[in-house]
């Protein structure tokens, strides 16, 4: 069984994936040049201190990692990290290993310290958005429905557009990023 370590050696960078996305790559790009990293709170200080490896874990037609990884990729740009991404599909033995709620949820994040041992993660989604999620799809219809699809669709496509524009869910993916991070370094 392959370690975390070797995974993240044979992955490849966050810049490549972003680069050849064929879904949500516009829409990943927006999020990516209009975020900017607080400077102000001590936690690119904290990640250029500690200088842990981030291995993302992500397929490009996930609405959360379309929101997340170019948040991440520039938190980790700003510390000087090394972020590297494994698609989940490829290979699942890793992502089984970090199971959310016993589903392959992605995005993950798994930091690593220098010697390439596991020291924390994070993913999929930050709490606030987690709660957006349930309390939307808590409108969609019964399964059953004729009309679930297309109002399943429709909601994610809603979901999607707010994850692009609206900034304060950047904000809640950084700070929960942040909290989880910092707990983790600092044990």
């Amino acid at each position: 069984m392959k370690t975390e370590q070797q995974y993240f050696e044979e992955a490849i960078s966050i810049q490549q994936y972003m680069d050849q996305m064929t879904t949500l790559k516009e829409d990943s790009f927006v999020i990516y040049d209009g975020f900017e990293v607080p400077t102000n709170d001590g936690f690119v200080t904290l990640l250029k201190d500690k200088q842990p490896k981030i291995l993302t874990i992500t397929e490009d037609w996930c609405g959360d990692a379309m929101l997340n990884n170019p948040i991440i990729r520039r938190v980790a740009e700003a510390a000087g990290l090394d972020m590297r991404t494994v698609f989940r599909d490829a290979d699942t033995d890793l992502i089984d290993r970090y199971l959310t709620n016993g589903g392959r949820a992605i995005p993950m994040y798994i930091l690593l310290n220098e010697s390439g041992q596991v020291i924390g993660k994070w993913g999929p989604r930050a709490p606030e958005l987690q709660d957006i999620v349930v309390n939307k799809r808590a409108t969609l219809p019964d399964k059953e429905d004729p009309n679930f699809e297309e109002a399943q669709k429709s909601l994610y496509a809603e979901i999607r557009e707010d994850n692009i524009t609206n900034k304060t869910n950047w904000t809640y993916v950084y700070e929960d990023f942040k909290k989880h991070v910092t707990a983790a370094l600092q044990k």
